[in-house]
């Protein structure tokens, strides 16, 4: 299995990243199905559970990683802590 290479960052520095309007990657409709499940599964976990997950996403300068709960899964963004937000087609994966 290959590694990703990350930077791993605090929540608190979401704020600041730039997002591009393109996704980064052309998923099929079965691997975003799956993206929006795990999504799901996770906000969850954070809004029951309290549990963090990883969240390994690509702003404008490469990948990112950031551990931390997510509130809310939109239909176009998930929403982290103090309103911030990361563009779901800018997100890489989901680790539970």
């Amino acid at each position: 299995m290959e590694t990703i290479k990350t930077k791993l960052i605090e929540k608190e520095e979401v704020s600041s990243l730039h997002f591009p309007s393109e996704p980064i990657s052309i998923r099929t409709e079965q691997e975003q199905k799956e993206l929006i499940a795990k999504l799901k599964t996770a906000t969850t976990l954070g809004n029951v559970h309290h549990n963090k997950i990883k969240i390994i996403f690509q702003d404008d300068e490469g990948l990112k990683e950031v551990r931390t709960t997510i509130w809310a899964t939109g239909d176009r963004h998930i929403v982290l802590k103090k309103g911030t937000f990361i563009p779901i087609n800018r997100i890489v994966d989901i680790v539970l």
